[in-house]
């Protein structure tokens, strides 16, 4: 990532010919750098990313897809994918490159008695979410309404509904993806399944997705949601308690935590969302909530509409400030790496940090491993610092702060990582998020794009290649 603000000097550009056919199909847009809407176009949610594509191509349909992707072969110009733009390395943005934009492509379809939908690309969570709520339906999609179904879906797919209904990608039941040599394929279980196997959770890096379909779950408009909080002094023993307690939690129950200041002091929260009927709720959280009595400053915990739920986070995550997070997966909260979490937060550079700690586990951990390309079933936890800060002249020891709790947890993980948590970490934290399924991902690779055109992603590079073009 370059944080300079200063235009590089000799920027690469798209041959005039194959930018002039291009504009000629083009049913949406194309920006160069020579537009006035340039600035905003190549900015990405992190602020810390920096990049000058040569131009970017805002796409209206597949066709635009299509001529997008040809014109930049033509041209010999690297390419990058955006949708919502929310991945923290900022991979759907590249140097002198085209970028083929997807976040304009926003057709849906809701069909609630078969309990299905169909959503382009170009859907962000809080849109799809607000669709298929309308009949009281969900899937499982994230946790900040900005973030782009696509490449959530595309690496695999956390969500607070997670727990009881599998990953985003264990609730595809299709998709429309154009591939590296610009053929327009369906992939499902019955079609092109080797295909389907790979997007779920392989990224991007077999071909632009362009239209997903979802199953379904018909989950109400209303959950039990909200968040228990603790004290600095507490923190030790409701950790030793969350983790515990978590681990054995039924499906319906998510449980994420976090390590956070406020007002100058440190805190510890849990957050609770329940999705199952009513009178389940009262025997789930008995446990936790007479752990907490007594111990805890503030307690909310009532019916919240889903909607008000999926957005909750919005705040904390604005576009446009500067962040940082490693991310790795744990299968218990050991007391040694409680120890590690509570003494490197205390050192956190500013009361914008975060030490998060997400639950997975429940249907998702009851999928064999070899079903999708999304390997980490075994995981309980995926935990990362969260770095949130605005001054370029931070940005130093913010990352180092990121980097030296991730290796005071790393003796404690299962060496595995979520692929959309990734930063710029090299090829071998790629082999370590797809695990045991990763030779298969490299046959597909060579099978759907051998010269990988697509390698501005967390690449898996074709085996005849070797490293990924740059």
């Amino acid at each position: 990532m370059r944080t300079d603000a200063l235009e590089p000097a000799a920027p690469s550009a798209m041959n005039p010919r194959d930018e002039a056919r291009l504009r000629r199909v083009l049913r949406g847009e194309l920006v160069l750098r020579t537009d006035l809407s340039y600035e905003r176009a190549r900015q990405v949610w992190n602020g810390l990313v920096d990049k000058w594509p040569a131009a970017i191509a805002y796409c209206a349909c597949v066709e635009d897809v299509v001529a997008s992707l040809d014109a930049a072969r033509e041209s010999g110009l690297p390419i990058s994918v955006r949708s919502g733009g929310h991945n923290v390395a900022g991979k759907s943005v590249c140097e002198d490159g085209l970028v083929i934009d997807l976040s304009r492509m926003k057709n849906r379809l809701v069909e609630d008695k078969r309990l299905f939908a169909s959503a382009e690309a170009g859907l962000t969570l809080a849109e799809f979410d607000g669709a298929t709520q309308v009949c009281g339906l969900a899937t499982t999609m994230g946790v900040n309404g900005d973030t782009g179904i696509a490449g959530l879906t595309l690496g695999g797919g956390f969500g607070k509904l997670g727990r009881c209904f599998g990953l985003a990608c264990d609730n595809l039941l299709s998709a429309q993806v154009v591939t590296a040599d610009g053929r327009v394929l369906h992939a499902s279980a019955e079609e092109n399944a080797d295909l389907f196997w790979g997007l779920r959770g392989g990224g991007g890096n077999f071909g632009i997705v362009t239209r997903f379909d979802y199953r379904l779950h018909a989950i109400g408009t209303t959950v039990l949601a909200g968040s228990l909080v603790f004290p600095e002094a507490r923190a030790r023993d409701a950790l030793k308690f969350y983790g515990e307690f978590a681990r054995n939690a039924p499906d319906e129950l998510s449980l994420d935590a976090a390590l956070f200041a406020t007002a100058g002091e440190r805190f510890f929260s849990i957050s609770i969302f329940h999705s199952g009927p009513s009178a389940q709720v009262a025997k789930d959280i008995a446990p936790l909530q007479a752990y907490a009595q007594g111990k805890i400053v503030s307690e909310r915990l009532e019916p919240t509409p889903y909607l008000a739920v999926q957005s909750a986070g919005d705040a904390l995550f604005p576009r446009g400030r500067r962040y940082s997070w490693k991310a790795q997966f744990l299968r218990e909260l050991a007391p040694d790496m409680i120890d590690a979490l509570l003494d490197t937060y205390g050192r956190a550079p500013n009361g914008n940090a975060l030490l998060v700690l997400q639950q997975v586990g429940g249907a998702i951990s009851r999928i064999p491993v070899a079903a999708t390309a999304y390997a980490g079933r075994d995981a309980e936890f995926d935990c990362f610092p969260i770095a949130i800060w605005d001054d370029p002249a931070a940005d130093r020891e913010n990352i180092d702060w990121v980097r030296d709790v991730w290796s005071a947890v790393r003796p404690f993980s299962t060496g595995a990582v979520y692929v959309n948590n990734l930063g710029d970490e090299g090829a071998e934290r790629v082999k370590a998020a797809y695990g045991p399924n990763y030779p298969r991902l490299v046959e597909l690779k060579n099978r759907y794009d051998p010269a990988n055109v697509f390698s501005l992603n967390q690449n898996i590079a074709p085996a005849m290649t070797g490293a990924p073009r740059i």
